[in-house]
């Protein structure tokens, strides 16, 4: 299976802003849900310039682990998402756009 799809539209998720792996998956109909995008994510080749790191768990928690969970807290708050505990307010940061759904 490509993960192209995913990736395209990871690329949309404006800099501060996140989105959750489950978001992710009902926004472009991925069979296997919120897993399926995390394989994705996980899977993201190098040099493609996809921000893997504005895709968080539900709740906005950080899911991945170290050395990469340093890099994402470090990407996001350069793009000035604050963190508490590993955890994204998604009241604040939540990509919430009308243009997020597939086929608008």
């Amino acid at each position: 299976m490509s993960w192209d799809p995913v990736y395209g539209f990871v690329k949309k998720i404006p800099r501060g802003k996140v989105l959750t792996y489950g978001a992710l998956a009902k926004a472009i109909n991925l069979p296997g849900g919120a897993r399926a995008a995390g394989r994705a994510m996980a899977a993201t080749p190098k040099g493609r310039a996809i921000p893997w790191h504005r895709v968080v768990g539900a709740g906005g928690r950080l899911l991945i682990r170290e050395p990469y969970a340093s890099l994402q807290k470090k990407l996001l708050a350069t793009e000035g998402v604050k963190l508490i505990e590993s955890r994204v307010n998604l009241r604040i940061c939540a990509w919430r756009s009308e243009e997020r759904r597939v086929g608008k």
